[in-house]
């Protein structure tokens, strides 16, 4: 048998009892999801920016982050949504390198996922508790959802596992939004079927249990750019692009809240993060050009850190992503508030 049964990590329910929400952390995602929720059902025109690290691999840097993204929000927030990236699992293209924190609370040693599902936990609350701010992360295994189904105000499934038929189903059952990225192929059709099928309603096995889901009726599109056979990145960014998921919305007038979200940075940025900035501005700028386009397109997402760039496991700078390079702090504030001229 090639399945080594290392050890039992803790359920759910265990995970939440040592690590509870506090009551104000209870008041404010309840007040955050409802703010949230009104920008995709269209009752807020305030603008998302999903904007943070690309992978959450240090506590004491991400809190340092999030501080400061919490500053900056409250003054952009007549017109800005900020929902921060505590992204903790993180997809690899081959299964190697650094997966997140929830598989290695520490970069530097073997994988713990007792220790990491507190770790993951603990990161979440302290963000809530000492900033106001929910956030967001990446639902790379779906079986993992219920150990942070209440404190997340928002959901990405990213390329990879888009087209996954248990990714699809579980987000049939949550209650925030939920974004359903482009795959690697750029096929928006795909991307369009994924969100069809997280909007209706099912009956699968999940975690031992034969469940029933309602259908979630904030499932939306997120652009993310493509991969062609010779390996280009190709972008999904441009007006022309937006206009498609506009006509396929149409086509498809059984669902909710047509929505998307635009991902600045991987094959849309073609892995330049420097040009992230200035792709932000393009998708504000073709709101502008069509009122179909600025109720259709809702948020942006942008790596964003402390310091720009990425650097190697073990090199210890501070506030650097050791996965995708991202914009560094000044960088960040200074096209949050660039943001809200525009908008």
């Amino acid at each position: 048998m090639s399945f080594r049964f290392v050890k039992e990590v803790m359920s759910p329910e265990e995970l939440k009892n040592r690590i509870p929400l506090s009551d104000y952390a209870i008041k404010v995602k309840k007040e955050r999801d409802g703010q949230i929720r009104q920008v995709f059902t269209g009752e807020s025109d305030k603008f998302l920016v999903i904007i943070g690290p690309c992978s959450a691999d240090n506590e004491d840097a991400v809190l340092d982050y999030i501080h400061r993204l919490a500053g900056v929000a409250e003054r952009v927030s007549d017109k800005i949504i900020v929902i921060p990236r505590i992204y903790t699992n993180k997809p690899r293209t081959t299964g190697e390198g650094y997966k997140g924190i929830v598989s290695q609370p520490d970069p530097e040693k073997k994988p713990d996922f007792q220790e990491g599902l507190l770790a993951m936990r603990r990161m979440h609350l302290r963000a809530i508790d000492e900033t106001g701010l929910t956030a967001a992360d990446e639902m790379l295994y779906p079986e993992n959802w219920l150990y942070i189904d209440d404190i997340l105000s928002y959901v990405a499934v990213g390329a990879r596992s888009v087209e996954d038929q248990q990714h699809r189903l579980t987000i049939s059952g949550m209650d925030i939004p939920a974004g359903m990225k482009n795959p690697m192929s750029g096929a928006l059709s795909v991307m369009m079927n994924s969100v069809v099928a997280a909007q209706g309603s099912h009956t699968f096995l999940y975690r031992q249990y034969e469940v029933d889901t309602t259908g979630n009726p904030l499932a939306h599109t997120i652009l993310r750019g493509a991969t062609n056979k010779h390996n280009q990145n190709i972008a999904n960014y441009h007006y022309e692009d937006l206009m498609r998921v506009l006509e396929m919305y149409q086509d498809r007038p059984q669902l909710k809240n047509p929505a998307c979200i635009v991902d600045a940075n991987h094959s849309n940025s073609n892995k330049q993060y420097a040009e992230q900035p200035r792709i932000v501005k393009e998708v504000l700028h073709s709101r502008r050009m069509n009122p179909e386009l600025h109720r259709l397109v809702k948020g942006v997402m942008v790596e964003s850190y402390i310091e720009p760039g990425n650097q190697k496991v073990g090199e210890h700078i501070y506030g650097k992503s050791i996965t995708d390079a991202c914009i560094g702090w000044d960088t960040t504030e200074r096209l949050l508030l660039d943001m809200a001229e525009i908008l």
